[in-house]
């Protein structure tokens, strides 16, 4: 790996951060066995109401949950997470990404990605500082940076994603800022991507594209945060490699989540990167709410271990195809109503659609006044533009949990609605001539 100054990524007030003693007996705890500890402030699992706890799975197994293993679930665990869980998705993360240097490398739990992208962002982030953003970009990172006032430097996508010539051309426009003015203006020292189905635009990444955007970064010393929610909710025919599989300077924070594929109620999610960066979003959590839920560690675990790595694979794949259905009877609806009032790119992950409304310059009022009395939800596209205020004509709509019939019938809604628009767009047009 590339010899990072990781310093200069981690802001002042992180910086100050120090370990609990307490945490870190904890972590000993479970590392040692044969230790007698009065140490460590843990209630005595005794005074526990819970004596079994049994899952019943859609194949007809049983997850059961008793014993030391369930005295285990109900207790304190060490922050990084609860360890069999640890050490499984590690193994995971290895076999499908194959990361480089993975001895430089080291892995955190986290309550979902969002968590961890929030740390991560906190733990980097000054007061002002610029930030690189796809945009659109998911709305979860805008709200994470809004309290610091950050820079959003957005970098228009296509539809295979953020645009890597678009990128060096904000890198290099900032550049010339920096050396002819200085002052005020700073180098960003962070992108934020949505590589695979992004949300809400719907693109994957092809892989000549990432190693491009992982060079790029390369040259312009900026540490990549990689939010990968869909990575197995791509309907490619081949999976597109994750940039920490390119990571060989060690300057990717990568950050997954079982939430789409197992269940967001869990909070199940996991960040990999450098060794010193996981270490402080560590001491973040400590300092924090001590380590994610280890309930939803255990029963995770217990399913892992109960599949095993081909199954779980398979129930990806399933979940996969099953999306893909939905993304397909979902563009044949616009096509059988919007066609000709909007335009769109087919998706190829996640669960988003991203359209563009011809002849309304701007959504809002349309789809948050006049659009919800018809009674159609939809999200202004306005919701994920790096600069939110500005007018415009996308919209977001989500096809992964509304039944077949009511996708049908919301799209035909929302062409009358656009219709009654440029209705009522030509009227105030004529009123004022």
């Amino acid at each position: 790996m590339a010899n990072i100054d990781y310093s200069y990524f981690i802001s002042p007030h992180a910086s100050r951060r120090r370990p609990a003693l307490t945490r870190e007996l904890t972590k000993r705890a479970y590392a040692v066995k044969d230790t007698i500890s009065l140490a460590e402030g843990m209630p005595n699992e005794v005074t526990f109401p819970f004596e079994k706890m049994q899952i019943s799975l859609k194949d007809g197994s049983t997850l059961t949950l008793q014993g030391q293993q369930l005295n285990a679930a109900l207790q304190y665990i060490p922050t990084q997470g609860y360890p069999p869980l640890v050490k499984t998705l590690k193994e995971f993360t290895q076999r499908v990404h194959q990361p480089p240097n993975w001895q430089d490398r080291e892995l955190l739990v986290t309550n979902g990605s969002q968590d961890g992208i929030s740390k991560s962002i906190e733990l980097c982030i000054q007061e002002g500082e610029p930030i690189l953003v796809q945009n659109p970009l998911y709305t979860g990172t805008e709200i994470v940076l809004k309290p610091y006032k950050a820079e959003l430097l957005p970098v228009d996508h296509d539809e295979f994603g953020m645009s890597a010539q678009k990128l060096v051309n904000v890198l290099e426009d900032r550049k010339a800022k920096y050396t002819e003015e200085g002052g005020g203006w700073k180098m960003p020292k962070l992108l934020y991507v949505n590589p695979t189905g992004s949300n809400p635009a719907g693109t994957t990444m092809p892989a000549e594209r990432r190693k491009e955007i992982y060079n790029i970064c390369c040259k312009y010393n900026i540490l990549i945060l990689e939010d990968d929610p869909y990575c197995f909710m791509h309907f490619l025919d081949e999976n597109p490699p994750s940039f920490l599989s390119l990571d060989t300077e060690g300057r990717v924070l990568r950050f997954d989540s079982l939430s789409k594929v197992l269940s967001s109620g869990l909070r199940m999610g996991w960040v990999t990167g450098p060794k010193q960066i996981i270490a402080n979003i560590e001491l973040h959590i400590q300092s924090s709410y001590l380590h994610s839920s280890t309930l939803s560690q255990v029963i995770t675990e217990n399913l892992f271990q109960a599949w095993g790595y081909d199954k779980f694979m398979e129930h990806l794949d399933f979940v996969r195809k099953y999306y893909r259905a939905r993304r397909d009877l979902t563009v044949d609806s616009m096509e059988r109503h919007l066609k000709g009032l909007c335009e769109w790119t087919v998706p190829t992950g996640g669960m988003f659609v991203w359209i563009k409304v011809h002849g309304v310059s701007d959504v809002y009022d349309m789809l948050m006044s006049r659009g919800l009395k018809k009674g159609i939800t939809f999200v202004p596209g306005h919701a994920f533009m790096a600069d939110p205020t500005k007018a415009c004509n996308y919209i977001r709509a989500s096809y992964s949990k509304a039944a077949p019939k009511q996708i049908e019938k919301a799209m035909k809604l929302l062409a009358e609605l656009i219709r009654e628009e440029h209705l009522l767009l030509r009227r105030k047009l004529e009123n004022c001539t």
